[in-house]
């Protein structure tokens, strides 16, 4: 089997694993680096013959931790939308929350929010209920306050479309 490793490559997995490479970069570098090719599933398995733990590589996303909203009920990717007007989206230290009327792509629902500082950011919820935030500013993180009426002047426009 092509998975019998030395210890040098081995020791070469663990080190990829440590510095946070997906299994599919893990099996693109055994190929490149080592000459094997081996599946996607043969990379697992040495990974978990090996007794490591792939890390989270995933970047973090800013206030989605913070952010846990309730699985999304089954709707239509197409649910009408009402997008807040212009002249009212926005109050001044105030979080403003508005739907899309088309939804981005692999998303149930998507909108932009604007923060109370007016730092603008798009968000949308995919269909296992994750809510993900895109802000506009690299490295801007909201508020924890922002964050709690961004999240409940969310869930009110939801609401309003029976999402």
């Amino acid at each position: 089997m092509t998975m019998n490793l030395d210890d040098t490559q081995r020791k070469k997995v663990a080190a990829w694993i440590a510095e946070g490479l997906k299994l599919s970069e893990i099996q693109n570098r055994v190929f490149a680096e080592l000459g094997l090719r081996l599946t996607y599933m043969e990379v697992r398995l040495l990974v978990d013959d090996l007794k490591l733990v792939p890390k989270d590589v995933e970047p973090p996303k800013p206030a989605t931790s913070a952010l846990a909203p309730e699985p999304a009920k089954s709707a239509a990717p197409t649910a009408p939308t009402q997008p807040i007007p212009a002249e009212s989206a926005v109050p001044v230290g105030s979080v403003a929350v508005m739907v899309d009327q088309l939804t981005r792509p692999g998303a149930i629902v998507s909108g932009k929010v604007t923060f109370s500082d007016g730092s603008k950011a798009d968000w949308h919820l995919d269909q296992t209920g994750r809510l993900g935030l895109v802000t506009q500013q690299a490295g801007y993180r909201p508020s924890a306050a922002d964050v709690q009426q961004f999240q409940a002047a969310l869930e009110a426009e939801l609401s309003k479309l029976g999402i």
